[in-house]
């Protein structure tokens, strides 16, 4: 009677079967997913098991240092002390408990390490709430475990407290990192320029879309240098122009983290590290520079009475740079990364609201009507020309019309032939050479001696100038082209724009017999230890096609600027430099507007000043040009800066060819 129905056991077997076959079937299932995970993609899942406790940690390189020609340290880097502090650790109160589980008693290493760092009550404040922020959540990924920067450059007797006491300040880390120095500081800023954290837009050229996606090739392509958020790279001067061999090549190593990203370390550690395990980094290569720090140190000293400008110093017979410098300048070191972010952001600001634009490069990107130092090219095209006997004299009475427009001269001149002219910057003269000339003529001597294009520098954005045309002209008037135009060009006035670096060259090329220079600010790459890995030599850009006889002719010209009675530097002379060269006096045109400063409106409507000279007249090494930025007289302002240029360098060259064979190396100036 206890026995089930014969019917029931069978409907029973009937459903057991089928319990059976699902629980075989699905048996199956599982076993051949795990079949499949541990058998044909098991490789990809242990790969990507490892990867996640394996990081490839960066190796930070070396920076290549810059010297000038004697071996001076101009820029090296030095290492500079960050702390980092551990949000969760620092302040443990500011996490929230976990469910189930009992809060363990820990104490907030904030309040002691907000004083080893000197931090105020204010910066106390935000550091805090910020924690607070960070600290919502308590898990693996959260933010309140990820170290954040709290100190940049810190001395070093904070670094040695927080590192005497860690038990005393849990979660703060001190990290060394290398900073850009600049010993010199603002001298040849421009010329050295800086190195900044690289931007987005900047890394989106080395990283375009799908980066991620490249494989280690294709990355190498894009990205030689391997840039990445957070590095350093040249932003002016000499660290942009020559930033692939300064920078190096970055290492890297792998090593085992845990969940939290910590590292950890021990043999059962490194046996989970793959090979190659660690690729060494390669530092970068050293500079030698054709400059001399000396004498751009005199340039400063000899510019001191002036707002702005800018001072070039050329060999002659090479086209290296002995010296650049612009004025006003900045201290390379506040834009680096010395002091930290706060202290960058600051000094940018500051520097973008002067209106003497401390940033320009004056040498090179500013670009300037050259006034009477273009007279020099305004000649050589008439005397190649034939369309004057330098014999010949005009009279100049201080104002020529064509039609009822008066153009003016400086002085009543008198009688004046082209030397005459030349050392008395007669505009008269030379009115009447641009008119007999024409000045499409004159634009194509200004090319044949570099004018009007680019030298090819290239350590900061470099401005080609202007040598206008007749095709320029009516293009810009719309069909309209006057004869003041080739008067007002034959001055070097007008639509006549010049850098101080190119005029240098020209210059440098009527002094040597006409050979246009590449201009060359880096002698040679050497390693760490001083050997030299690859020199540099000269090299010819053009020759312009010009005569000895009118070279000669014209340098006897410049020569009497300043060594004839009636010559425009004459009173600023001195007697036992024998020196050649070309004043100028360059009108601004520039209006004072009614709501401006008066002090300010007076300065920019003063006249330009510049000096374009080389030195010894009889067999050139240097060309000197000194530009005045509303230094108001070429011969008053511009001239004595560049006799004393000349002073410096003939005293320097004495001190140098005095000194020891092998002199160690100086150490730089702190």
């Amino acid at each position: 009677m206890f026995l089930a129905p014969r019917s029931d056991i069978g409907e029973f077997r009937k459903r057991y079967k089928w319990i059976a076959l699902g629980a075989v079937l699905a048996f199956l299932t599982i076993l051949g997913r795990l079949f499949q995970l541990q058998v044909l993609e098991g490789a990809d899942y242990r790969q990507m098991a490892h990867e996640n406790i394996i990081r490839r940690v960066r190796i930070a390189t070396t920076r290549g240092v810059i010297r000038d020609e004697k071996g001076r340290i101009l820029a090296s880097s030095r290492p500079a002390y960050n702390v980092y502090l551990v949000p969760g650790r620092v302040m443990p109160t500011a996490r929230p408990p976990k469910k189930g589980r009992k809060r363990k008693e820990e104490v907030d290493t904030l309040p002691r390490i907000a004083d080893a760092l000197r931090l105020n009550p204010d910066e106390r404040n935000r550091l805090e709430t910020k924690i607070k922020d960070v600290c919502r959540e308590d898990d693996d990924r959260s933010p309140c475990w990820r170290a954040i920067l709290v100190r940049e450059d810190v001395a070093r007797d904070i670094v040695a407290e927080i590192r005497q006491h860690p038990q005393e300040m849990v979660g703060a880390e001190v990290v060394q990192s290398p900073v850009r120095f600049y010993p010199f500081k603002n001298l040849g800023a421009h010329m050295m320029g800086y190195v900044s954290e690289i931007d987005f837009e900047a890394l989106q050229k080395f990283r375009p879309e799908g980066y991620e996606l490249m494989t280690a090739e294709e990355r190498q392509k894009y990205n030689p240098l391997g840039y990445d958020a957070g590095d350093s790279i040249g932003a002016t001067g000499i660290e942009r122009g020559w930033e692939a061999h300064l920078r190096g090549q970055r290492g890297w190593e792998k090593r085992v983290v845990d969940a939290r990203g910590r590292y950890r370390g021990g043999p059962d550690a490194d046996r989970l590290v793959d090979e190659p395990h660690r690729q060494d980094p390669i530092a970068g290569r050293d500079l030698r520079l054709t400059v001399d720090i000396d004498l751009v140190a005199a340039i400063e000293k000899a510019m001191r009475p002036h707002l702005s400008g800018a001072v070039v110093v050329v060999d002659v017979k090479s086209g290296r740079i002995r010296a650049l410098y612009s004025k006003p300048d900045f201290d390379p070191n506040d834009l680096s990364g010395t002091g930290g972010r706060e202290r960058r952001r600051e000094t940018i600001r500051k520097l973008a609201f002067d209106p003497l634009h401390p940033m320009l490069d004056k040498t090179m990107t500013g670009a300037f009507p050259p006034g009477s130092t273009f007279k020099a090219f305004t000649a050589m095209a008439a005397l190649e020309g034939k369309l004057v006997d330098p014999k010949d004299t005009i009279h100049c009475d201080g104002v020529l019309y064509y039609g009822k427009r008066p153009f003016r001269c400086t002085h009543h001149h008198g009688q004046v032939n082209l030397k005459q002219s030349i050392a008395e910057s007669c505009n008269i003269y030379f009115f009447k050479l641009g008119e007999a000339i024409g000045v499409d003529r004159i634009a194509q001597i200004g090319n044949e001696f570099g004018l009007g294009q680019k030298t090819g520098l290239s350590i900061n954005p470099e401005s080609p100038g202007k040598m206008p045309t007749r095709a320029w002209y009516t293009l810009r008037y719309r069909g309209q082209f006057r004869i003041g135009f080739t008067l007002n060009t034959a001055i070097g006035q007008g639509a006549v724009l010049v850098t101080p670096v190119q005029l240098a060259l020209a210059y440098a090329a009527i002094g040597n017999g006409g050979t246009v220079y590449s201009p060359q600010i880096v002698r040679s790459l050497e390693t760490s230890d001083g050997t030299v890995y690859q020199d540099f030599s000269p090299r010819v850009r053009q020759k312009a096609h010009v005569s000895p006889d009118t070279l000669a002719k014209v340098q006897a010209g410049l020569h009497a600027v300043v060594n004839d009675e009636l010559g425009t530097a004459y009173p600023v002379r001195d007697p036992s430099l024998d020196i050649s060269g070309k004043t100028g006096t360059v009108q601004t045109g520039y209006v004072p507007k009614p709501d401006e400063d008066p002090r300010v409106g007076w300065y920019k409507s003063q006249d330009h000043a510049w000096f374009a000279s080389f030195y010894p007249s009889s067999a050139p090494e240097v060309a000197v040009v000194v530009f005045i930025e509303h230094g108001r007289s070429g011969p008053k302002a511009a001239a004595p800066v560049a006799i004393q240029v000349v002073r410096d360098y003939v005293r320097l060259k004495h001190e140098g060819a005095h000194a020891p064979t092998h002199p160690a190396r100086p150490e730089p100036r702190r």
